[in-house]
């Protein structure tokens, strides 16, 4: 690796990790209104087809402050089809976006369109703040101006987000006593679980799929990560792990022959030339992490379109090449079942951002600093050992700001989470499949009777927000089913509370 620094996107429905490289250092988680610009749109996601109205909310650039500061526009996606109202105390499903589009992560939230019926829930997907069209200072261009304008791009401001959101929304629907259940993915996982601890007169509960609140500081080891990705290759074929445990110095090796670079770019099929082999690496690298994450056990196509079990099918083309292919060779035809499983690629580009998610760079080198590192035993990726000062140095060169590794923890915890959450946390679901490389940073057992870890063997990234398809494993069916009834329990606690205050407000009458 030719820099130490690496900066990961968490993208809710699946993370997206992005190594950087010396040569591109930071390459790839008075009173507001409610605006009438709604318009309805039907988008179509995986196999399914979800309604509902767009719409916007005014938002203060600093709720931190009082200074006199340009407000924003929070776009937020919304469906009543199903909502009981206020007068029945239905419930506000609110999903915490993520970084990049609402409607990508929405459309990919099956499960909670799914169960809005059976709980007559309203639900409501606000954007996170410099994400999408949710852009500050009227445009992208001038929200990622400079660390001036970024500097408004934490957790902090975008929980606070939703918060204002949802209790605005609810006054504004006369349903103020309604109950709010949050849901999130990933980073927006985080965020859900962070909100319920930091709101908890906001939300009575969070269901956090795959949330590593945990990847911080040395809170778990650094090396977890890529030891997760490389056993989920290992555990299909250890021929194949050793075959891209072998991969990284072949390259190398071709990219320092004459016109090394063009063969590669050729071999793998690039759109342009490649810079230097860590463009690559970094390319490889990141398609290898994405299949850990989305190591589904049927045909999805969230990031990309992938076969049931894509890992799998990538090791079996590695391992099945022809008796003369080299080993790049095999690479390649591996690889393709990420980049092109459908056929229809010819080229590959490099540093594409479909769903606009690079904001994640500023917040990782500001406050969501997740050490990292590859270990030679374990890891089928090149060592290398997590060097902050290097990460502090490209955050400087790109941003201009120095990195707060310990902020994230200051302010929302981690260390000791079992103890301190057991004194005052209640009603977090923390769901995991162990084949997800980002499982190693999140809670994996109960941490109270209320705080309940759902653990999976065979799950990836967030599989259990995912809509619900003919293919789900028993296992699966089995989790979401005891997601819906501590759900159900949270309602009906809640319910019976506020009746037993109606009952109580009525005798003193």
């Amino acid at each position: 690796m030719a820099s130490h620094l690496r900066l990961l996107m968490i993208i809710s429905f699946v993370s997206v990790i992005v190594l950087s490289t010396s040569s591109s250092p930071l390459a790839r988680f008075p009173r507001q209104t409610l605006q009438n610009r709604a318009r309805t749109q039907l988008f179509r996601g995986d196999r399914n087809s979800y309604q509902y109205e767009t719409k916007y909310f005014t938002q203060q650039l600093d709720h931190f402050s009082f200074a006199d500061l340009p407000k924003f526009s929070q776009r937020y996606l919304i469906n009543s089809d199903h909502w009981t109202g206020a007068s029945e105390l239905g419930p506000i499903f609110l999903y915490c976006g993520n970084e990049g589009d609402i409607e990508w992560f929405a459309t990919n939230s099956g499960f909670i369109w799914e169960i809005a019926p059976k709980f007559g829930a309203l639900l409501v997907f606000p954007e996170h703040r410099y994400y999408g069209e949710s852009m500050p200072y009227g445009s992208r261009e001038e929200a990622y101006k400079n660390a001036t304008t970024l500097s408004y791009l934490t957790t902090e401001q975008a929980l606070a987000d939703f918060a204002v959101f949802v209790t605005d929304l609810k006054r504004n629907l006369s349903a103020e006593a309604s109950p709010v259940v949050l849901f999130g993915g990933s980073y927006g996982g985080m965020l859900a679980a962070w909100m319920r601890l930091k709101y908890p007169h906001i939300a009575i509960g969070a269901l956090a799929s795959s949330a590593p609140i945990l990847q911080f500081e040395d809170i778990v080891p650094p090396q977890t990560f890529y030891d997760i990705v490389s056993n989920d290759f290992k555990r299909e074929s250890s021929s194949c792990f050793n075959t891209i445990k072998s991969s990284w110095d072949a390259i190398i090796a071709e990219g320092q022959k004459e016109n090394g670079l063009q063969h590669l770019a050729k071999t793998f099929h690039f759109c342009r030339a490649l810079n230097s082999t860590d463009d690559l690496s970094d390319w490889l690298e990141s398609a290898y992490s994405y299949l850990a994450m989305v190591d589904y056990p049927y045909p999805a196509d969230f990031m990309m379109p992938l076969p049931g079990h894509p890992i799998k099918e990538v090791c079996r083309k590695i391992d099945g090449g022809s008796s003369d292919a080299s080993i790049l060779e095999r690479i390649y035809a591996g690889v393709s079942v990420y980049y092109n499983y459908t056929g229809k690629v010819g080229c590959f580009k490099l540093d594409d951002d479909p769903h606009g998610l690079d904001g994640w760079n500023w917040q990782a080198c500001t406050e969501m600093v997740m050490p990292m590192s590859s270990s030679q035993e374990n890891s089928m990726f090149p060592t290398y050992d997590f060097n902050y000062s290097s990460y502090k140095e490209e955050c400087w060169d790109t941003f201009r700001v120095n990195p707060r590794p310990k902020w994230v923890t200051t302010e929302l915890g981690g260390h000791d989470i079992e103890t301190t959450l057991k004194s005052f946390g209640s009603n977090i679901i923390f769901s995991n499949g162990l084949l997800d490389p980002w499982s190693g940073g999140s809670v994996l057992k109960n941490l109270s009777s209320t705080i309940v870890a759902l653990v999976t063997e065979e799950g990836g990234h967030h599989l259990d927000l995912r809509p619900s398809t003919p293919e789900d494993p028993k296992w699966l069916v089995e989790q979401r089913e005891a997601e819906i009834g501590l759900i159900q329990g949270w309602i009906r606690t809640y319910r019976l509370e506020k009746e037993a205050q109606f009952s109580l407000l009525k005798r003193s009458w």
